[in-house]
């Protein structure tokens, strides 16, 4: 049998999360597969820049900072729930924060953990059935198995 990708060592389960109720969803699945599998659990919070025209627009910066402080916010209730979790599970996990945007730093950070599979909550959007969602487009590029929970 030839070398194959993936299968050569331990890998990992990616899930994304940004805080939402549907991510959260998520990651709690993710972590009882990781559990189950004895895997890794990479969880990945994807921070975004603040928009362009919102820092061309606020000259004070106040909107700009209020989006970095909810970016910040967010990321210390990820980091300690998940830190509750592995305590109660006793999970192998991590928390990566990236500034990008959601689909690249996703794909990214599963590639370089060398993914089993990428788990991701559905999107509550009604602009993202137009427009498609993470988990749509997740689902069309990926090269691993993407699991998006209700």
């Amino acid at each position: 049998m030839g070398f194959e990708l993936g299968t050569d060592g331990p890998g990992a389960i990616v899930v994304g999360v940004d805080g939402s109720p549907t991510s959260l969803r998520a990651a709690a699945y993710a972590a009882g597969l990781a559990r189950r599998q004895c895997t890794r659990l990479v969880a990945v919070y994807a921070r975004t820049s603040p928009a362009p025209l919102l820092t061309l627009l606020d000259r004070s910066g106040v909107g700009v900072k209020a989006v970095l402080d909810s970016q910040d916010e967010i990321e210390a209730q990820l980091r300690d729930g998940l830190a509750r979790q592995v305590r109660d599970w006793q999970l192998d996990a991590a928390l990566v924060v990236r500034t990008g945007e959601p689909l690249a730093v996703l794909s990214r950070v599963a590639a370089d953990v060398r993914a089993e599979a990428v788990i991701v909550g559905s999107s509550a959007s009604v602009g993202h059935r137009i427009a498609g969602s993470l988990a749509v487009r997740l689902v069309r590029c990926a090269r691993w198995p993407v699991t998006v929970v209700p």
